[in-house]
């Protein structure tokens, strides 16, 4: 494997596994009891955590690629 193409294997299993961790943890204004602020969308999530969830998202992707990268060098794919 190419240093392209492991980060092109590794930018598309980050992508993936962000889309999987985002809805984690979520709470909307209604489920926290909060008031609803003027403008807003009542399901718009009041805290995101983007930055943990994507440190969250490095990790895994990392392990996933740890194992993507030894298959492919293994078994010579």
């Amino acid at each position: 494997m190419t240093i392209a193409g492991g980060l092109a294997v590794y930018f598309v299993i980050w992508w993936t596994v962000l889309f999987t961790v985002l809805p984690f943890g979520v709470r909307n204004e209604a489920e926290t009891g909060e008031a609803h602020v003027e403008g807003t969308d009542p399901g718009a999530p009041v805290m995101p955590n983007l930055v943990k969830k994507a440190m969250i998202t490095s990790v895994i992707a990392a392990v996933i690629f740890a194992i993507v990268w030894y298959i492919w060098a293994v078994y010579d794919i």
